[in-house]
């Protein structure tokens, strides 16, 4: 994911001193999770969220090496938004059964086509499919979105529909600086841990999956 995330240059400070959206403004128009936040103005967050041939698609294939995925496998995508990195996955095993979850309805009726028949609307705190249902549970991005009592449930939930294989990427920091950074930049952040804390959480909710974190240097 770091490739991804470095790919992106970062004004912080004019982040949060922008005039027509100011830190407090943006966020709230955010955290709806419309149009605002997928397909609004760049100040808000995304500003165009739209798929991009090739881009998820290193990101995807990792994954398939390094988990070992097969034709048959089902992978899913706590908060998958558009669902982009579950058409890669499909495009790369075209067998494989994809599925994705997400709290925003405008990110499911703009969602890919070819996925789009197996994204549900929901939480990650209460995954509507059976347990042990999954050769990989991913979320990238999403649980760092969650209050505290929510990620505690969503974090069991993930332990509780994956077989074996597991991966969260969280938004994370190691310092004043990054910290500041990531408080500057992030309009839906709920869950601010530094390293020390995010694997607390992981040891007190039971997950025994992968993870790794995205900073904001």
């Amino acid at each position: 994911m770091s490739s991804l995330h470095k790919s992106t240059k970062r004004n912080y400070l004019e982040r949060v001193n922008d005039k027509e959206f100011p830190k407090s403004k943006a966020a709230t128009l955010a955290k709806k999770f419309d149009f605002d936040y997928w397909d609004g103005d760049r100040r808000i967050n995304y500003g165009g969220y739209s798929y991009k041939p090739g881009r998820w698609t290193k990101v995807a294939q990792e994954m398939i090496n390094t988990y070992n995925l097969k034709s048959d496998s089902k992978i899913l995508d706590i908060g998958c938004g558009k669902g982009y990195l579950l058409y890669e996955f499909r495009k790369l095993l075209p067998e494989c059964e994809v599925f994705g979850i997400d709290i925003s309805e405008y990110a499911i009726k703009n969602s890919h086509e070819k996925v789009r028949e197996n994204l549900k609307l929901g939480s990650a705190n209460n995954l509507p499919f059976n347990s042990k249902m999954f050769d990989l549970v991913i979320s990238i991005n999403t649980l760092h979105n969650l209050y505290c009592f929510d990620l505690f449930s969503a974090l069991k939930e993930i332990e509780r529909v994956a077989k074996i294989n597991k991966y969260i990427c969280v938004e994370s920091y190691r310092n004043e600086e990054e910290k500041a950074n990531l408080l500057y930049w992030q309009v839906t952040c709920e869950a601010f841990n530094n390293p020390k804390e995010w694997e607390w959480w992981f040891n007190q909710s039971g997950y025994t999956g992968d993870y790794s974190y995205i900073y904001f240097s």
